[in-house]
């Protein structure tokens, strides 16, 4: 999708997510005759990449956002706004939410939920006279947008890649499902019509018409995904929708470190692990499924149990690829053990050696990558390996 279309005056108004920075930059540049607003919230989540564990091109990506909105400010103040060249303007607008009535659903508490209130607010401000756009593309915070009213849009393809996706390997290929951020807000949805429908009333004539509407905007997987939760509360024994569920709270919890956002990141990897969990009730011997729950109780920080649950994996799966290389990543990350991961990542170098498949070469792509990691920070550490 290309950028939203806008009039191309002042009375153009364009409130970035952080989401739509990183994946371009050179979004800022977009707009030149709009006013264009980036919340505070979304400086903070930038300057929270500078430490955070993530890919170090989206580091790269969140410095030069922020050189490029100081380099425009020239010293002036960005809360009071500058003069673009080509006659637009920038400023920066703090979260100044004094306790007003905000749409149902806003919590205030995490940064989409800050951003979307600035936004809100501002457009509840500047009243019918200015045409404000929200820009993201975080396609749950989309749909928020829109049940609260706003005009919102995305920007580029969204297709930002953390730490997780590019250096932790997800073994999905038995039980691919294409999914999306939007599916945490369908299937949150698709709970509540279960239960208006129980209830029946008005209220359900609403759910129902709403839900129709929801689902006319997805495609055939986002459907499958969508009746997934309706099939769980009506079967709690629904292993596949265990899966699906399980699989979204991945993604949702590596996106929620592609943000910085270490909260949103931990109660959602919990909630992936809750369902891998039910999942492997009945199928204890899945080792994929059972990695995947490693990672998840990486990203929710306890690193003991994600090294236990590699290693419970490797027991019954001494080759298993995914696992070894995850359980470096474990050590390096997790317990700073170089000389561990050293034997780790060599390990899938052995494994993949006469590799044949493009999920076992890329394995053993990052593998060497992150080999040479290790070794230069031993040698900055002043370490010895102890792995051949």
């Amino acid at each position: 999708m290309g950028r939203v279309s806008v009039e191309d005056d002042q009375n153009t108004v364009i409130v970035f997510d952080t989401n739509v920075l990183l994946t371009d930059p050179q979004a800022l540049y977009a707009y030149p005759h709009a006013q264009i607003v980036i919340p505070e919230t979304v400086l903070s989540e930038l300057d929270k990449l500078k430490t955070a564990h993530v890919d170090p091109d989206l580091r790269f990506r969140g410095r030069e956002v922020t050189r490029m909105i100081f380099e425009l400010a020239d010293g002036n103040s960005l809360v009071d706004g500058i003069v673009l060249p080509e006659g637009g303007s920038l400023r920066v607008a703090p979260f100044e939410y004094n306790n007003q009535a905000l749409p149902e659903g806003f919590s205030t508490k995490t940064p989409d939920d800050k951003i979307l209130a600035t936004a809100w607010l501002l457009a509840d401000e500047l009243g019918d006279d200015h045409c404000l756009t929200l820009l993201t593309n975080d396609l749950n915070m989309l749909l928020k947008a829109q049940t609260a009213g706003l005009t919102v849009s995305q920007f580029g393809k969204g297709n930002d890649i953390s730490f997780g996706k590019r250096y932790i390997i997800r073994p999905f290929q038995r039980y691919r499902v294409p999914l999306t951020i939007l599916f945490l807000a369908v299937a949150l949805f698709a709970a509540a019509v279960v239960i208006a429908n129980a209830q029946g009333g008005l209220f359900r004539a609403r759910s129902t018409a709403v839900s129709e509407e929801f689902q006319s905007l997805l495609t055939a997987d986002q459907k499958a995904a969508y009746n997934a939760l309706v099939s769980l509360q009506n079967n709690p024994n629904d292993t596949d929708a265990m899966l699906t569920l399980a699989q979204f709270y991945y993604d949702r919890a590596s996106q929620s470190q592609v943000n910085g956002d270490s909260a949103a990141m931990i109660v959602d990897a919990k909630n992936g692990i809750t369902y891998f969990t039910q999942y492997l009730t009945h199928f204890p011997n899945a080792a994929d499924a059972q990695t995947d729950r490693a990672v998840l109780y990486y990203f929710s920080g306890n690193y003991d149990r994600a090294i236990q649950e590699a290693l419970n994996v490797l027991e019954l799966n001494p080759n298993h690829v995914k696992a070894n290389y995850n359980l470096g990543i474990f050590y390096v990350f997790g317990q700073t053990n170089l000389d561990q991961a050293l034997k780790q990542m060599q390990r899938v170098v052995e494994l993949t050696k006469n590799a044949t498949t493009n999920e076992d070469k890329a394995a053993r792509e990052k593998a060497l990558k992150m080999i040479d990691l290790i070794r230069q920070r031993q040698e900055s550490e002043g370490t010895t390996a102890t792995a051949s």
